[in-house]
């Protein structure tokens, strides 16, 4: 099996939010993407963020350095956002 240091962004987004949406919240899994997003977050699009976002608040994990990359990256690029 491939690691989530392996993972793109969207892939890192789409386990998040897959394993969300069955309600089966790998607490490990979820800690490493939340430690691995940040370093990457320049890497995912608008869709990417606000699926690992909607992924972590629904599995309600909580992960400060992620939400606070997100957001800072949203706002960096908040022209690429549209509804």
């Amino acid at each position: 099996g491939r690691r989530v240091t392996q993972f793109n962004a969207m892939e890192l987004a789409n386990v998040a939010w897959g394993f969300a949406k069955t309600e089966f919240v790998d607490q490990r899994l979820f800690w490493a993407i939340a430690v691995e997003t940040p370093r990457r977050v320049r890497e995912f699009n608008p869709q990417n963020m606000a699926n690992i976002v909607w992924a972590f608040a629904t599995a309600d994990v909580a992960a400060e350095a992620l939400f606070g990359a997100i957001a800072g990256a949203a706002m960096n690029r908040i022209r690429d956002f549209n509804s």
